[in-house]
């Protein structure tokens, strides 16, 4: 019996133990706190996607979790995902209004977005709550550089130095204060003092040998990069820093050499042994970075990172197939990630199916909503499918979530050159200068704005920065064979293009100058001769091809050289529509409408999202008086893109000639005519569309107009004398129907002409 007792009681205490194990699991607090613990672990180690996932389930079990917010805080500050670290901190404020920590974060965080009003009201209460804190001196000499108040940040730093003086990381910030303050020898003293204070912080080290880089001292800011990472060997930006000083000093072969022997001593540390692959795609050798991805993948096929690095060097190699492959694997494994959703929207958009490549770009927004690239991307999406507005306010919305995305600045750069919009481009490029000031492109920009501007010595200035930045690149050289066309000084436009294509053999952009540099002082046969070099050194060019069936029609006007040239182009890229464009433009020339439709419905078939070629091939219809197939051609336009003005007003006209409904013709020569106000066809189209209402003043007034820049057009002398008969004007009607026939004796309407000038003759 005492036997069967004692296991009784074991099995009490068992059951006992079992529920308060089970207990402990449900009870919310231990589970909060588990992970809070497991997100510090993960923290300390410097894992710290881990660590955003354990303190997210802290505050998901527990939201006044105010230590969790915090951490959760500082785990997003350093994985540089400030929407998120915003939205912790202002959660923890609201929650312990006296965290003076994370207040002091968060006014940093509203300094760096510019929203000083806002920091201004937690500096307030910090300065009155903290008079004597480092941190808040800090901040407010952050808020003050900010605005360009040097005088009182560099007196608030110096309080913060007063108040902790053994604190490196405030001479460091006041060195780098001084040194806007163009106060370089103080500057170097306090840059000093910070190694001195903490010789292990590396980013001290760092300021200081950027400092000497800044002040040409080259071998001292090779030999402090070298320190930095004898000082912390496992430090990736130290290693960065020296290649970037290799880079600046042309050296590409010693920061590759330095890239493949770093690469070893990473086996372990994904930055680490993808800076080699990163370093090539930085510096614009894809074949490399492609290559070296490739290796990588087959050692770190588990790593997210180079997968995605992959896939997108993939893409950008055109590689689709591979890339849609592995992009599937990432969808497959979660259907909602956002960088998978990106990479998706940019092989639709290769593939020219923009609409599909807004949904998947629009996925990839609703899934993480502060995804900078997600927005860049569909703006490129709604661009493809013709609007622009709206791709504007993608590149924009772009920008406020990555304000360092200077693609996206390039990118409304790019808009406003296509508008004509100086302002725009000169505020855009200086936004990429900004953002990238060791890159040429921000000052090229900035050059097309001021060349348009006619500010030549700034353009000459900004032209060869590019140059002495990127001197192995045709950019600077381009742009300046553009300044010296603009300043009609042919001889040194053509050198420079030369030099352009001297670096670049297959440059369209710099055989395009030097073909206009030529034309422009009417040496054809050179201009030809040039094309005709370029080709013979880069036979597969589809661009160049182009180039030289275009010069050839338009210069030279050998039609059947030219159509040579350009059937070429279209072989060797089915995507080229420039260069289908101008073959069924030359092939009408010729005389052969019908051989110009087929090129134009079989460049459909290869580019059936480019709206142009549904407007040429709806053109030649009407030009062969085939009204329902031009018709047909202009509405698919418009179902791709129904804000097309040019559609638009073709299909409006058609409608018209055809005797369709008068009213939604009307509606449609009208929209077409506020987004093209001075074009002739607009207003001739609005004032046919008048005349068939019966508001004869009116139409007369719209044919006016466009007589103005096309007096000699036989259908507006014929619409604007038609007007003046229905108004009982019959000298004018007279005179512009005989001039009808003048113009054209054989005009398809010439019956029409003749009974109406029999009427007015009685």
């Amino acid at each position: 019996m005492k036997k069967v007792f004692v296991l009784r009681i074991y099995l009490v205490l068992a059951i006992a133990a079992v529920s308060f194990l089970v207990g402990c699991n449900r009870d919310p607090n231990v589970r909060k706190q588990k992970y809070f613990e497991g997100g510090q672990r993960f923290y300390e180690k410097a894992k710290y996607r881990e660590a955003a996932i354990q303190y997210a389930n802290a505050v998901q079990i527990d939201p006044r979790f105010a230590e969790a917010h915090y951490q959760l805080a500082q785990t997003y500050l350093k994985l540089q995902q400030w929407n998120r670290a915003f939205q912790e901190l202002a959660r923890v404020v609201e929650l312990q209004p006296d965290n003076f920590a994370a207040r002091t974060d968060l006014a940093n965080l509203l300094i760096a977005g510019r929203d000083f009003r806002n920091a201004k009201e937690h500096l307030d209460y910090l300065a009155a709550k903290q008079p004597n804190s480092p941190e808040v001196h800090v901040a407010l000499a952050n808020f003050n550089a900010q605005q360009d108040n040097l005088g009182v940040a560099l007196q608030e730093m110096q309080k913060a130095i007063e108040l902790a003086p053994n604190r490196s990381d405030s001479y460091l910030a006041m060195a780098l204060l001084q040194m806007r303050a163009n106060q370089a020898d103080a500057a170097e003293a306090n840059f000093k003092k910070a190694v001195q204070l903490d010789p292990k912080a590396t980013n001290a080290q760092l300021a200081l040998g950027a400092y000497f880089q800044s002040r040409n001292r080259l071998p001292d800011a090779e030999q402090q990069f070298h320190k930095a990472i004898e000082a912390d060997p496992k430090n990736t930006d130290a290693r960065a820093s020296l290649v970037r000083l290799f880079m600046a000093q042309g050296r590409k072969n010693d920061a590759e050499e330095f890239l493949k022997k770093s690469k070893a001593e990473f086996p372990d540390d994904s930055v680490g042994y993808r800076m080699l692959g990163d370093f090539y795609f930085a510096s614009g050798d894809l074949d490399k970075a492609l290559t070296e991805y490739a290796s990588l993948y087959q050692e770190h096929a588990k790593d997210p990172l180079v997968k995605k690095n992959y896939i997108q060097l993939l893409i950008l190699k055109n590689k689709l197939d591979e890339a849609r492959k592995l992009d599937d694997e990432l969808l497959k494994s979660n259907g909602n990630d956002p960088e998978a959703l990106v990479f998706k929207g940019q092989i639709l958009l290769q593939q020219g199916k923009a609409s599909e490549a807004v949904e998947a770009l629009q996925a990839a927004i609703k899934s993480d909503p502060a995804s900078g690239l997600a927005h860049y991307h569909l703006g490129f999406a709604f661009d493809q499918m013709g609007n622009l507005t709206r791709a504007e306010n993608e590149w924009r919305d772009a920008i406020r979530l990555r304000p360092d995305l200077a693609d996206a600045y390039r990118a409304l750069a790019a808009a406003a050159v296509r508008k004509g919009d100086a302002e725009s481009l000169a505020q855009n490029a200086e936004q990429v200068i900004n953002s990238q000031p060791m890159s040429p492109d921000g000052y090229i920009l900035r050059a097309v704005a001021e060349i348009n501007r006619k500010q030549f010595p700034r353009a000459e200035q900004d032209i060869q920065k590019a140059i002495d930045l990127a001197p192995q690149s045709p950019g600077g050289y381009i742009q300046l064979g553009s300044l010296r066309l603009a300043q009609s000084k042919y001889p040194e436009a053509e050198k420079a293009y030369q030099q352009a294509l001297d670096i670049a053999p297959s440059s369209p952009e710099a055989l395009s100058g030097l073909i206009n540099a030529y034309v422009a002082q009417k040496q054809i046969d050179k201009a030809v001769f040039a094309a005709q070099t370029q080709v013979a050194k880069v036979p597969n060019s589809s661009a160049l091809h182009d180039l030289l069936g275009t010069v050839l029609f338009n210069n030279k006007k050998d039609l059947k050289a030219a159509e040579v040239e350009l059937k070429k182009a279209t072989q060797l890229d089915r995507n080229n529509s420039d260069a289908f464009v101008k073959l069924g433009q030359v092939q009408f020339a010729m005389g052969s409408a019908d051989e110009a439709i087929a090129t134009y419905e079989q460049s459909i078939k290869d580019n059936p999202r480019e709206v142009s070629f549904y407007i040429l091939a709806g053109e030649l219809y009407e030009s062969k008086k085939d009204m329902a197939k031009a018709r047909q051609m202009y509405q698919k336009a418009l179902d791709i893109q129904p804000d097309n003005a040019l559609a638009s007003n073709n299909l409006a006209y058609v409608m018209l000639e055809e005797g369709g409904n008068i009213d939604v013709a009307l509606s449609m020569a009208q929209n077409a005519r506020r987004s093209m106000p001075d074009s002739p066809n607009a207003a001739d189209t609005l004032g046919w569309a008048y005349y068939q209402k019966g508001a004869y003043n009116t139409a007369i007034d719209l044919f006016k107009e466009a007589m103005k820049k096309r007096p000699d057009d036989a259908t507006l002398n014929y619409h604007i004398g038609m007007a003046y008969l229905k108004s009982d004007q019959q000298s004018l009607a007279r005179q512009h129907l005989e001039r009808v026939l003048k113009i054209n004796p054989n005009y398809a309407k010439g019956d029409d002409v003749r009974k109406a000038l029999a009427q007015i003759r009685g």
